[in-house]
């Protein structure tokens, strides 16, 4: 595309369209990826504009248009070779229309902008949001417009914001863009004009793209507090944790011990940026905010870290909302949003709540432990009979997964991690081994190679025995017999140790190295023999080879 055909080429419908439902706000996008800016979000138009267009459509506005020029490097620095590009408005969504050197964009974007300040004459926007924009040059008829017209406008960046003002344009949110993020920064824009406007307007946080969940966006802050996806994200720590103590007892390595304490003390700070981050919904202020709460949290260990992290994610949202709503600067909201709502969870985590948490971590280790200590045997064996239950029917995330972790950060390792890796992982790859040596179908031959050997050497998705498992209710028996038997070995030596790590290193990071090996070769050993009997006999049954092609097999009992 011709930087002649790519700017404004969509005002015109925009346009119209606005003039077709008068009461909706519209605004105009004017900007750039700014100095200091384009380390906080400028660099990535996309997530930037993005939040622009989320936020105002939370609270019923309409973007008419964009115009966004990026440099490769900050605008402190750059010159006119500098590779840049022009983002406008394409479909309802940022599109880049154009790319060169930022001189040929900065003549694309002044295009853009004889274009944007006829679609304000004309009456076709009723606000303007500067990011970082440039009203001496490549914004300048906009807003120039803006002014005469009386526009209002929200925006961030020192100087751009002071000469859009010199210019005569009013200002109803402003603020540097020190310490504010893509989403803050859209917030404070939308909350600034909704209240110039007297719109009812709540912010959407807590998608993808500021550290939540998909699908999570917009949903209030305590329905975003899920213990296990908490759980589940701070799995990396805990594998860390695992790491550290397997080469910890190297004797050349045995200095590591010390780094092992430190992972258990800081599992708890962990935790708690998680458990921040998701339930504020607001990215990296919502991290810090979990970081200083988790960090004062530490005596109430993991369920101190836990609990301080909630708190910490709900204070933070709320306090983003009530200081855009009160015309706080989003420097500002984001300060007191990611300062105080670490500081005070975390204060009353370590001067109130953390003898509680810490007696509730220790007393679910000490209730594992004695139900394994009453009969190694049949604690062993239950838990391997029931776990590939529990897993389907999503028993497993939701209580199993999370006692894993507990223990671990109790004590660096687990009952229920080596029942795991055992009764799950090795049971798996018993299974989907021997439809490598003896597949049914030569389709399943590669199947079974992939989940194997994820199996083994990443000690994951178990769920790669499933086809296997359900297509034939005899497969399913062997598995849920293989882990009965392996758990009560499990027990019965006393392992303790995780999953999610090479099946090769398990035995180094269990509290007995033969106890785990022995467990680990049985399941899958059963495992195997289970499985490539009953394929044998199927294929055999079938009259075909020994993938079971020659004459076609039965459907799958």
């Amino acid at each position: 595309m011709s930087a002649d055909d790519a700017p404004g080429a969509q005002a015109s419908p925009q346009t119209s369209a606005a003039a077709s439902t008068p009461s909706v706000h519209r605004i105009v996008v004017l900007g750039s990826s700014g100095g200091n800016l384009r380390s906080q979000g400028g660099d990535d138009p996309a997530s930037l504009l993005g939040e622009v267009l989320t936020q105002a459509g939370a609270a019923g506005f309409e973007v008419a248009a964009i115009q966004f020029v990026e440099a490769g490097v900050s605008m402190d620095a750059a010159t006119g070779v500098t590779p840049a590009s022009l983002w406008e408005l394409r479909d309802g969504i940022p599109a880049l229309t154009f790319s060169g050197t930022l001189s040929e964009v900065d003549e694309a974007a002044r295009r853009a902008d004889a274009q944007l300040a006829g679609l304000v004459e004309r009456g076709g926007a009723d606000a303007l949001v500067l990011i970082s924009a440039d009203p001496a040059d490549t914004n300048r008829l906009t807003v120039a417009a803006a002014a005469h017209a009386g526009l209002v406008a929200a925006g961030t960046g020192g100087t751009s914001i002071a000469r859009a003002e010199g210019m005569g344009v009013r200002l109803v949110s402003a603020s540097g863009s020190t310490g504010t993020t893509s989403t803050t920064r859209a917030v404070s824009y939308i909350a600034g004009l909704a209240s110039h406007w007297g719109v009812r307007y709540r912010p959407v946080l807590g998608g993808a793209a500021t550290g939540g969940v998909e699908g999570d966006a917009g949903v209030p802050a305590w329905r975003r507090i899920s213990i296990r996806g908490i759980m589940v994200a701070s799995i990396p720590a805990f594998i860390a944790l695992a790491l550290v103590l397997a080469a910890s007892k190297i004797p050349m390595l045995s200095g590591l011990s010390s780094l092992f304490d430190t992972l258990i003390a800081g599992l708890p700070v962990v935790v708690a940026a998680v458990a921040a981050r998701r339930v504020s919904g607001l990215g990296e202020v919502g991290m810090v905010a979990g970081a200083v709460t988790g960090i004062l949290s530490t005596d109430g260990g993991l369920i101190g870290g836990l609990v301080g992290g909630i708190l910490a994610g709900l204070l933070a949202s709320w306090l983003l909302e009530w200081t855009l709503a009160h015309r706080f600067p989003a420097t500002t909201a984001n300060i007191v949003a990611g300062g105080l709502a670490g500081l005070l969870p975390g204060l009353l985590v370590h001067y109130a709540l953390a003898p509680a948490t810490s007696w509730l971590g220790a007393g679910v280790k000490d209730a594992i432990s004695a139900m394994v200590g009453f009969s190694p045997l049949l604690a062993g064996a239950a838990a391997g009979a029931v776990i590939w239950f529990a897993l389907m029917g999503g028993v497993y995330h939701a209580v199993i997964l999370p006692l894993v972790l507990l223990e671990m950060g109790q004590k660096g390792h687990s009952f229920f991690g080596a029942i795991d890796m055992v009764c799950l992982v090795m049971v798996s790859l018993g299974i989907t081994l021997a439809n490598v040596v003896r597949p049914r179908t030569s389709g399943e031959r590669a199947l079974a190679g992939s989940g194997a050997a994820v199996n083994f050497f990443f000690g994951t998705f178990v769920e790669a025995s499933y086809p296997f498992m359900f297509s034939d209710r005899r497969v399913f028996a062997t598995a849920i017999g293989s882990a009965t038997v392996a758990g009560a070995v499990v027990g019965l030596t006393g392992a303790e140790a995780t999953a999610y790590v090479p099946a090769v290193v398990a035995p180094f990071v269990a509290t007995t190295a033969w106890g785990m090996t022995a467990s680990m070769a049985i399941a899958a050993g059963l495992a195997f023999a289970g499985t490539l009997g009953v394929n044998m006999w199927v294929t055999r049954q079938a009259g075909g080879d020994s993938e079971g092609e020659a004459g076609g097999l039965p459907a799958r009992p």
